[in-house]
C-alpha cells in the first residue's frame, strides 16, 4: 500500500474512532435522561462546580470537608403556581409550544452575538438551560451550546413538560450555594416554595439570569424592575 493509501486508512480509523466517542457521549447522556424520567437527580454538574469552587476557596490548613448545597426536593404539586409562571414568563414564554429549542430566540442571540463581537446571550430554553444544569458548565462556547441543545432534545422527547418544569425548579441555582426552589424560597422569604406569592414569585425569577449576584445584591434596582414586569405578565404564563 502507498503511503498516501496508508494515510488514508489511518484517516478513516481516526474519524471513525471520534465518532464512536461522541456517540458513545451522547448514548450515556440519554441512558440519565432515561432514568431521571422517574427518578429525581441526586446531584448536578452545577452542584458539583459549586462545592469544587468553595473547596478551592477554603485555607489550605482547613479540613477538606465536602460541601453540601442548599436544596430540598419537592414535588410539582407542591411548588406554588406563582413560581412556576414567573419562570415561564421570564425564562421561556413559549415553554409550552417549543419542542426544547426556541430557534427564533437563538438566531436573535446569536444576532446580538455577532454585533457584540462575543458570547453574550444565548436564547436558551428552560429545556436547554435544564440541560445545562445537569450536565454541563457555565462556559459559554459554541460547543458547549450545541450539546446543550442535543441533550435538550433528548430531553423533550423522553419528558413531558410537566417533568421538565418539575426538574427544572428543583435543580436550578438560586444563589450562592443554593439550588431548587424549595430551598430559594426559604433562603430569602423563609417560607416554602408553596407559599411564594406573586411579588416573592416574580422576585426569584427575576434572579435566574445571576443568582448569585443577586444573592449578594438583594437591593440592586434592576432586580426590582424586572419582577415588577415579571409579575405584571405573570397571569398569562401557561404551565403544564
Amino acid at each position: 500500500m502507498s503511503e498516501r493509501g496508508r494515510a488514508r486508512v489511518w484517516a478513516q480509523r481516526a474519524a471513525l474512532a471520534l465518532f464512536a466517542s461522541l456517540l458513545a457521549v451522547q448514548l450515556w447522556f440519554f441512558a440519565w435522561v432515561f432514568i431521571w424520567k422517574w427518578h429525581n437527580p441526586a446531584q448536578t454538574a452545577f452542584m458539583q462546580h459549586d462545592r469544587e469552587r468553595m473547596e478551592k476557596q477554603l485555607p489550605a490548613q482547613a479540613p477538606r470537608a465536602p460541601r453540601q448545597p442548599q436544596r430540598m426536593w419537592v414535588d410539582y404539586a407542591h411548588i406554588s403556581s406563582n413560581l412556576k409562571r414567573a419562570v415561564v414568563t421570564s425564562e421561556d414564554a413559549r415553554f409550552l409550544s417549543h419542542e426544547g429549542v426556541d430557534w427564533e430566540a437563538m438566531e436573535k442571540a446569536y444576532t446580538d452575538n455577532l454585533r457584540r463581537g462575543r458570547m453574550a446571550r444565548g436564547g436558551s430554553t428552560i429545556s436547554q438551560q435544564l440541560a445545562k444544569n445537569l450536565f454541563l458548565s457555565a462556559n459559554r462556547s459554541y460547543v458547549r451550546k450545541v450539546q446543550e441543545l442535543l441533550i435538550a432534545l433528548m430531553i423533550e422527547a423522553v419528558w413531558d413538560k410537566r417533568r421538565i418544569l418539575e426538574v427544572y425548579l428543583n435543580v436550578v441555582e438560586w444563589g450562592d450555594g443554593i439550588f431548587g426552589a424549595e430551598a430559594g424560597a426559604r433562603h430569602y422569604f423563609g417560607i416554602s416554595a408553596q407559599s411564594l406569592d406573586p411579588n416573592q414569585a416574580a422576585r426569584m425569577a427575576a434572579m435566574l439570569p445571576s443568582p448569585k449576584f443577586f444573592d449578594h445584591h438583594r437591593d440592586a434596582a434592576y432586580l426590582s424592575q424586572r419582577a415588577e414586569t415579571i409579575e405584571k405578565y405573570l397571569p398569562s404564563a401557561q404551565i403544564p
